[in-house]
């Protein structure tokens, strides 16, 4: 992944979201680790910290940044969107290594889009502006996600196929 050389500490809400990719990197990493096989307690830690980490982009920061540029979008919002899609869609079917290869790729470019150079961090940090203590603030306290069981139904894996065509990655 292309990171930017060491986070800044003037910019705590990159750092925040950042950092916590590379927890949640570590723990898909651990639950794919064997090969054909899934670490189930590294996999539900992982599926309710990603759900959180989409829920704080989604419902704390991308709306701050809307709102401190006048109730217009970050130009990469709606792709940021398509992806969050696509990955919280693939959160409610069992765990499958090819699932994990599939979570790994999109979350390979997605990381990328929102760590990089003027990308959905950078942008967001710089129109919320002196705001960014009192948002960091709220990201750090947001509330866990409620996790529901995993629902087996070849309807749903369907579904999250079509969502993540539609976020322009394929399954794996």
């Amino acid at each position: 992944m292309s990171r930017r050389k060491g986070f800044d500490l003037a910019c705590p809400i990159y750092t925040f979201l950042a950092n916590d990719h590379l927890r949640l990197d570590e723990l898909l990493r651990r639950a794919g680790d064997e090969p054909g096989q899934i670490d189930d307690e590294a996999y539900a830690q992982f599926r309710a910290g990603l759900l959180r980490h989409i829920s704080i982009e989604e419902k704390i920061l991308m709306p701050a940044a809307q709102r401190m540029r006048g109730g217009e979008p970050l130009p990469i919002a709606a792709k940021i969107r398509l992806d969050h899609g696509a990955l919280v869609s693939l959160m409610v079917p069992p765990p499958t290594p090819s699932l994990i290869l599939t979570i790994r790729s999109i979350l390979t470019l997605h990381n990328k889009l929102e760590e990089e150079v003027e990308g959905l961090y950078e942008a967001a940090e710089e129109s919320i502006g002196e705001d960014a203590a009192g948002l960091l603030k709220m990201m750090q306290q947001a509330a866990d996600v409620r996790i529901l069981p995993h629902n087996s139904d070849p309807k749903v894996m369907e579904a999250a196929r079509r969502a993540v065509e539609r976020a322009g990655h394929t399954m794996k």
